[in-house]
């Protein structure tokens, strides 16, 4: 079976490829599972201050392997482990801890749709496409899949992607809020390169807690008092004296994640 999931290490940024270039990276069965155990090993790497999703070659991801379909979820009990584990790989990269940056190039339809959607920053070159026309193929999207797409786009967008099965393009997907920028396709990787920079420069704790208190947030219930006790968490940390002092000596911090 082709198709694996690639994990290369630079510093502190972590560079996350689905690589199954013979179509267009669509995802089979084996690189949902991949990816979830890889999405799982990298939470929990306290080293790490950025995570960048991308595909191999001139695609993010064209969807699911559709071949895989007729051997892998022909009935309802396989349709159940199959989907369950790609809502699984999702939930992984919504739930890392770190900051998540999808690269996205070329087409970026259905399941490579969902895994970018679940990051928190999705960069994309003018040219790369978006979609999901699975209307066109007799089946619904699985609502474990569609939770986190939904969360990004609302309903009014979901409801266009899923009725119309209309592909769109990079400026569209930025005009209906899928996308963080857009840039021409000469400057993808310089301008992936630099906001990550940007993040790592950061404190790293603190982006982790501007991420839980973003999802938090979404939740739309009051903070209890021990929760609002908890946002200020940062006072105890040595990154926050850190930052402080080079602030007022005017410098630029070097923040440890303690």
């Amino acid at each position: 079976m082709t198709g694996s999931i690639l994990l290369a290490r630079e510093a502190n940024v972590a560079t996350v490829t689905l690589s199954n270039p013979q179509k267009l990276n669509a995802l089979n069965f084996s690189m949902w599972e991949e990816l979830a155990r890889t999405m799982a090993e990298l939470s929990q790497d306290q080293s790490l201050r950025c995570v960048v999703l991308r595909g191999e070659g001139e695609a993010f991801a064209a969807g699911g392997d559709i071949e895989e379909f007729l051997t892998h979820r022909a009935t309802l009990e396989q349709a159940l482990h199959y989907h369950g584990q790609v809502a699984e790989a999702l939930d992984g990269v919504r739930n890392c801890p770190h900051p998540t940056v999808a690269l996205i190039q070329g087409p970026c339809i259905g399941g490579g749709l969902e895994i970018a959607g679940n990051c928190d920053l999705r960069i994309a070159a003018a040219s790369s496409k978006f979609g999901a026309p699975i209307n066109r193929l007799g089946f619904s999207m699985y609502p474990g899949e569609m939770s986190g797409l939904l969360a990004l786009a609302g309903p009014a967008v979901m409801a266009e992607i899923l009725l119309e099965g209309r592909i769109l393009t990079a400026e569209e997907a930025q005009q209906k809020g899928l996308l963080t920028r857009v840039v021409p396709d000469a400057q993808l990787e310089a301008e992936v390169k630099a906001t990550t920079l940007r993040i790592v420069a950061g404190a790293p704790l603190v982006a982790r807690w501007h991420k839980q208190w973003i999802r938090r947030l979404q939740e739309n219930r009051p903070l209890s008092e021990a929760e609002k006790a908890a946002s200020f968490a940062f006072l105890d940390t040595e990154d926050y004296r850190t930052g402080l002092t080079a602030f007022l000596e005017k410098r630029k911090p070097e923040f440890k994640g303690r």
